[in-house]
């Protein structure tokens, strides 16, 4: 089984915020491959499973909140014996302007605390991401940009963002090695 884990806020007051990126992807997913609704499982997320070309992938959303993202993300971890091979965290990622998509095999958090949580929950450091850039803010506090939503001339950009990311997480469903997406996708 391959795991996608969306990264965000719990909530209708947190829908299409910025930070919200990696539920976002994980929504498309859902959306166009007809897996049904997130529901609660047995940690703190929703998710939803199914087939993707022959594939059993489960997609999940955390329900901790950004901060502690690692809570629910270790539980689904060690519960299905996942290798961190099939794992992949879809993240927000403030170092990379709106729209920009890009791929990594391990790495820092960045300064991402849903990432510090999950680094610090799994010991490690070597998973796969999927980032999406949402810019510093050009004004006013980062905590205020990360909870905002785009403006009318970024959304559409961030659209195809996700849809790029959809992409390679499709690939990568489909058996392609991670590394090698890299090369492809940044």
């Amino acid at each position: 089984m391959k795991m996608i884990v969306g990264l965000g806020n719990i909530g209708s007051r947190y829908d299409g915020t910025r930070h919200n990126t990696g539920f976002m992807v994980v929504e498309q997913l859902a959306r166009d491959y007809h897996l049904g609704a997130f529901t609660h499982d047995k940690t703190e997320s929703v998710s939803v499973s199914g087939m993707i070309d022959g594939e059993k992938v489960m997609l999940v959303k955390p329900t901790t909140f950004m901060n502690d993202s690692g809570r629910a993300v270790k539980p689904l971890v060690d519960y299905y014996n996942l290798d961190l091979s099939d794992l992949v965290i879809v993240n927000d990622d403030l170092d990379m302007p709106v729209g920009k998509v890009r791929l990594k095999t391990h790495g820092s958090s960045g300064g991402h605390n849903g990432l510090k949580s999950i680094i610090s929950a799994l010991g490690t450091k070597n998973f796969n991401r999927v980032k999406l850039g949402i810019d510093h803010p050009q004004q006013g506090t980062v905590v205020a940009h990360v909870l905002g939503r785009f403006t009318k001339t970024e959304r559409p950009v961030m659209d195809q963002a996700i849809e790029k990311a959809e992409h390679a997480l499709e690939d990568w469903i489909h058996g392609e090695n991670f590394a090698e997406l890299m090369n492809q996708y940044n």
